[in-house]
């Protein structure tokens, strides 16, 4: 009779242990999980770099990291125009091409309180006809990505740039990016235009590059359902441009506050239920950012928070 009791007791104590242990893995899978996004999104944010669009072999500009490790501001944008200079020799991997033409030089460079003013030599104008709109596109959107000012102003031989080289067509004398990049167009009529910057995703000798698209939209919808609809429908299209979102994912709900963009989706969000994907996060996040004066994307799966992109800590 003892002896039964004694080892019910052990059995009733072994089986206790048991569940506690199996509760508590469980509570941490959970937790892992959310933490395992957190952790692919956070970045070095101690080495200073910055992103440059760069010509690749598909005609699109390319988003590009490089490293700036000059002490002003103005020496780090020479820099940036250096780099998207073309010349000689080979600056980049994977087909990347600068848009300046070769010989053209920087004769100085104005750092304002709000705006950046660019003086180039002569040899700006020898863009070729087919690329003078990437060039624009490229140094200003470079420029005010690493600066976070509110425009440029571009000179040549100290005198306004007033039109584009061959086209003539009009430009601003303070550009922003407004202007558009890798720009397409979807108008049928002149009402209720709209352009939204869309960040797609491009596979180059195995790695992945982002590429901004901005699309010119007859609409009134909220822009982020625009994003939302457009990456989940536009997977991969005919210029190898592609999407990483499944075609299930909704947005249930979004809200804006204090710089923060909150984005609540289904779990569709989830790739293989366990992580969501870089390329999804960023293409998201990198969209928002284009679109949306905030400072942060946060992520919901059903309501519960699963991690955030900070744009200080941008890829």
């Amino acid at each position: 009779m003892i002896k039964t009791k004694a080892i019910r007791k052990i059995f009733i104590t072994t089986m206790t242990l048991f569940l506690v242990l199996t509760v508590f893995s469980l509570s941490f899978l959970n937790d892992e999980k959310a933490l395992r996004v957190n952790m692919e999104i956070v970045h070095d944010n101690s080495i200073n770099t910055s992103d440059i669009y760069l010509l690749g072999e598909n005609g699109y500009l390319i988003r590009k990291s490089i490293l700036l490790d000059k002490d002003t501001v103005r020496e780090n944008v020479l820099k940036i125009l250096d780099e998207l200079t073309e010349s000689d020799t080979t600056k980049f991997s994977n087909g990347f091409r600068g848009v300046i033409p070769k010989g053209c030089s920087v004769l100085d460079v104005i750092v304002g309180s709000n705006l950046i003013t660019l003086n180039f030599s002569k040899e700006f104008l020898d863009v070729s006809s087919d690329r003078e709109k990437k060039m624009i596109e490229a140094v200003v959107f470079s420029v005010l990505d690493y600066t976070n000012l509110d425009g440029v102003v571009i000179l040549v031989e100290g005198e306004m740039l007033n039109e584009y080289p061959h086209s003539k067509e009009r430009l601003d004398k303070v550009l922003t990016k407004n202007i558009g990049i890798n720009k397409q167009y979807n108008i049928k009529s002149r009402d209720n235009l709209l352009s939204v910057v869309l960040y797609y995703v491009v596979g180059i000798d195995g790695e992945n590059y982002y590429v901004p698209v901005t699309k010119y939209l007859n609409e009134t919808r909220e822009k982020i359902d625009i994003i939302v609809e457009e990456l989940v429908n536009d997977n991969i299209n005919d210029d190898g441009l592609m999407s990483f979102l499944n075609n299930k994912l909704e947005l249930i709900e979004y809200n804006e506050t204090n710089s923060v963009m909150v984005l609540n989706f289904n779990e569709y969000l989830f790739d293989y239920e366990t992580l969501v994907l870089d390329e999804v996060l960023y293409s998201l996040s990198y969209s928002v950012f284009e679109n949306y004066d905030v400072n942060m994307v946060m992520f919901e799966v059903n309501g519960e928070e699963i991690g955030y992109v900070d744009i200080k800590n941008k890829k």
